[in-house]
């Protein structure tokens, strides 16, 4: 989707004003359908439901009935009467034809991007689509991992994967995409910015980047194709250390880690390295259901919403898998349920913690519809979260019990030897310390 938001303010409308970034981004066509799209978009916030947690992830959604809405709502007379008058002068002034679709999403979108919640965001059917795909595991496009600074809007390729279009194509971890096509992605929403990469199968999609270790900037053709990313990669390291590389939490990934954890305490593993680096996070479910598997009976962490109620307690019961020395691998990039994962290995005492500070978010989202179809949505912070009692980390992070950089040159390889990876070497020299 094109981002087609405009800065212009103060210009009178015959001479062509600009729209605010804002909830009134564009109007086109009757004064009926645009309050009647506004009142349904509020009214539905109470009506439809879903869990959710990690940047750009998400559960399937369920219907969630009873909650009260809130006591100041965005409509009033004011901004009915300022609709009007824009789709008046749309309608009597406006040199060009509006893309109505457009502009009724631009609408939506505005007010997501007006509450000043990075994490926000609208999604149009199609949108909504690659959004619960990409929580399988499985979608159409260019099998790269990127990751946003919110400081600063950035979009980073985090991790090109061996054997996609995106490794082929040339892409390497830290490379920054400037645009997409044509259209500029700093600042725009990191799930727009992944819509905008993904596409039909068979088509090709120009990533403008700038790669600092050049100092230059490059235009690469990557093809969008069917990929199933692997979320959990495993391999037996010397002097029986497993490793297990984990890059996302998705729905595929509880089975294929108990599935690489097992493989390898068939073949003799005594100690373990869990790799979180660059893993953004991702479903509540299924860091659940995989410390759960690793961890003895205890709390594992609790939500509370914006009243202070404590929401959801998620807990292990008393059957631990993880009965050897171990290590979690994180860096600056290690967010949200991967934090959940790393903190509590640290918190239960099963484990070291071996990297960089990590990301700092410890807050969920949750999906709520926007119609009855359920065919789109919008994505809000609706909790914090607290891990090991009463811990939130959220803009703290996790601090690693060791710490450790990763050497600039590794960085900006798309696949580190054993050898070169600092990071991995000190967990390795950790874990076979404990």
């Amino acid at each position: 989707m094109e981002d087609f938001y405009e800065n212009q303010n103060g210009q009178e409308p015959n001479k062509g004003s600009g729209f605010t970034r804002g909830i009134i981004v564009g109007a086109a066509g009757t004064l009926v359908t645009m309050v009647l799209l506004i009142i349904a978009v509020v009214a539905v916030f109470s009506a439809f439901r879903s869990r959710s947690e990690g940047p750009g992830k998400g559960e399937r959604a369920e219907v969630w009935e009873g909650q009260e809405p809130g006591s100041e709502n965005i409509l009033s007379a004011d901004l009915i009467s300022q609709i009007s008058m824009i789709d008046s002068y749309l309608n009597l002034y406006y040199l060009y034809d509006a893309d109505m679709e457009k502009v009724r999403t631009g609408m939506l979108e505005g007010m997501m991007q007006s509450i000043g919640d990075p994490y926000a965001d609208y999604y149009d059917e199609s949108q909504l689509s690659s959004f619960q795909d990409s929580t399988e595991g499985k979608y159409v496009g260019i099998g790269a991992a990127v990751t946003q600074e919110l400081s600063t809007g950035i979009v980073r390729i985090s991790k090109p994967y061996q054997g996609t279009p995106s490794a082929e194509a040339g892409l390497l971890p830290q490379d920054m995409i400037v645009s997409v096509g044509d259209t500029p992605v700093t600042g725009m929403d990191l799930d727009q910015v992944v819509s905008l990469i993904k596409g039909e199968e068979g088509t090709i999609v120009t990533l403008h980047i700038y790669r600092e270790s050049q100092d230059a900037y490059l235009d690469l053709e990557v093809e969008r194709r069917k990929v199933e990313i692997p979320t959990v990669t495993s391999e037996m390291l010397e002097d029986h250390i497993g490793y297990i590389e984990v890059s996302g939490f998705d729905g595929v990934t509880t089975e294929q880690f108990i599935s690489a954890y097992e493989e390898l305490k068939s073949q003799g593993m005594e100690r373990v390295i869990v790799d979180l680096r660059n893993n953004g996070g991702g479903l509540v479910d299924t860091v659940e259901k995989m410390l759960d598997y690793l961890l003895p009976e205890g709390e594992i962490f609790y939500v509370k919403y914006k009243d202070g109620t404590k929401g959801e307690e998620y807990s292990s019961d008393a059957e631990a898998a993880l009965d050897i020395p171990a290590v979690v691998l994180v860096n600056e990039y290690t967010a949200s349920a991967s934090e959940i994962f790393a903190g509590n290995i640290q918190a239960f005492g099963l484990g070291e913690v071996v990297g960089t500070t990590t990301f700092g978010k410890g807050v969920m989202q949750q999906l709520y519809y926007t119609n009855e179809e359920r065919t789109a949505a919008v994505k809000l912070t609706v909790a914090d979260y607290y891990i090991n009692g009463d811990k939130n980390i959220n803009d703290v992070g996790i601090t690693p019990d060791v710490e450790v950089e990763l050497n600039e040159e590794a960085a900006q390889l798309p696949e580190i030897p054993l050898e070169q990876d600092n990071q991995l070497q000190k967990a390795i020299e950790v874990v076979k310390g404990q």
